[in-house]
């Protein structure tokens, strides 16, 4: 099969950039000819706003540019990651002009939520699901806390939703968790169009739990809920050690939270192998995150090590950990009950099998190959009538 992959860079790599790169490797060893398309975010240092918000609603260079590589690539099938800001939906219409049908795989809630992230001020907010125009998202300046942006971002979505763009040009959605499909339908996406398929990881071997410390790896920001666990590990008296992965707008304010704190250590970025190795040798990993999250893809490599996982109980966290059998949920935000998660843990069953059961079952390259194919294979078809 050939296959013209078409991504947009963000500024800092995080997972839409890992799945996207993992997901092409994984069709080319399978013998697959692939394509890639990119744009990167850092192109548009020195632009002015105005010119990249006008191209977020319609680019004509990446137009042509992509319907001249289909031609080339002899393309059977467009496979869209990211578009925004600078590929924007004009890729579906490029498609189109060349007869060959869009998969969209959706990573986050933009196209529901200018935020992306269905939360305002620490809170879960859904006040724009479903509505033609997102004025309430204006109204707070929910994208990069700055009402033009905001309206760049509100003015492209609008703009689609009202001639179709969401409905006819796309063949297939990919949501990863049935929780997004299900938000995705309430925002008026058809559900006929969605099909759910889970990100994957490879397989990185068994850990042991070793170490015996609580890991948490992610970006230090507000959503993350990293305040929350350190409230938490104060409160749960526990005599293990706490290590945090990454790095991100709040890291000063976490550390200076937890300066106080015994058994807290903030190991800063660190290089994929290290974070593979620490998943390995913690008896849990801590996800707290208080919002709905596009998947968590953390989670499932916690799982591909055997490494059960502690995580609030919204989103695709709730449905991809199993209470008591791969890891264990706690209601969001709330330290007092995360704290009680700590503190009972060594008490609690292992589940170390249970969590890589749940990475062979689920989460595999090889399961998810299968499920793209079939995917591509039936969207291939129905537009071939």
């Amino acid at each position: 099969m050939r296959i013209l992959s078409i991504h947009n860079r963000y500024n800092l790599p995080g997972g839409e950039d890992e799945v996207q790169f993992a997901e092409c490797n994984l069709l080319r060893q399978h013998g697959h000819d692939v394509t890639e398309y990119v744009q990167d975010n850092d192109s548009i240092k020195g632009n002015k706003l105005l010119s990249v918000g006008l191209r977020s609603v319609w680019s004509q260079t990446d137009f042509t540019s992509i319907r001249s590589l289909i031609r080339q690539s002899r393309a059977e099938i467009i496979t869209v990651h990211n578009f925004f800001p600078l590929v924007s939906p004009s890729v579906y219409y490029a498609a189109h002009a060349e007869g060959i049908p869009v998969v969209q795989t959706l990573h986050n809630f933009r196209l529901i939520c200018p935020a992306a992230t269905l939360l305002r001020d620490g809170k879960i907010c859904e006040d724009c699901v479903g509505k033609t125009v997102a004025l309430p998202a204006i109204a707070h300046a929910c994208y990069r806390q700055s009402r033009m942006l905001t309206t760049g971002l509100v003015t492209m979505t609008s703009a689609h939703r009202l001639i179709g763009t969401w409905s006819r040009t796309v063949d297939r959605y990919i949501a990863l968790t049935p929780f997004m499909k299900n938000k995705f339908i309430e925002g008026g996406f058809p559900a006929d169009k969605i099909t759910v398929k889970p990100n994957f990881t490879r397989d990185t071997g068994l850990g042991n739990g070793a170490r015996g410390n609580f890991l948490y790896v992610g970006r230090l920001s507000p959503e993350k809920g990293v305040a929350t666990l350190l409230k938490a590990w104060q409160l749960s008296g526990s005599e293990r050690e706490l290590r945090i992965v990454g790095t991100g707008p709040e890291e000063l304010a976490l550390r200076a939270q937890a300066s106080t704190l015994k058994g807290v250590r903030f190991l800063g970025q660190l290089p994929r192998k290290r974070v593979q190795a620490e998943m390995g040798d913690a008896v849990a990993l801590i996800m707290p995150s208080i919002w709905y999250e596009g998947f968590g893809l953390t989670i499932i490599e916690a799982f591909a090590k055997g490494t059960p996982v502690i995580a609030s109980d919204l989103g695709a966290m709730a449905s991809l950990v199993s209470p008591g059998i791969s890891g264990y949920l706690f209601e969001a935000g709330n330290e007092h009950q995360l704290a009680t998660r700590i503190r009972n843990y060594n008490s609690l069953p292992n589940l170390r099998s249970g969590a890589r059961q749940a990475y062979e079952d689920r989460f595999t390259p090889e399961i998810n190959y299968r499920l793209m194919m079939d995917i591509y294979a039936s969207v291939i078809h129905v537009h071939s009538f």
